[in-house]
């Protein structure tokens, strides 16, 4: 069961309302994502910090209904 890129994002701009996200399909089949997430609320949060509030912020979606999501995640630039 594949998760749409658009609830994906809004999902994250949900939880950071001021992020940029940029999702990318890698497979073409709706199951393996990569996102780019710039956040200004990631500032002076570890990386494994930034990549638990994207996980926290997809609400158990992860291994389930989204199968695969690489991420990185960047703090924007002043």
């Amino acid at each position: 069961m594949a998760m749409p890129e658009q609830d994906i994002r809004n999902m994250i701009l949900d939880a950071l309302p001021n992020a940029e996200v940029d999702i990318t399909d890698l497979a073409g089949d709706g199951d393996h994502y990569k996102a780019i997430i710039t956040s200004a609320a990631f500032e002076g949060k570890s990386r494994i910090q930034q990549h638990q509030m994207v996980y926290a912020a997809l609400k158990g979606k992860m291994g389930g209904e989204l199968h695969a999501l690489a991420l990185e995640t960047r703090i924007p630039k002043p």
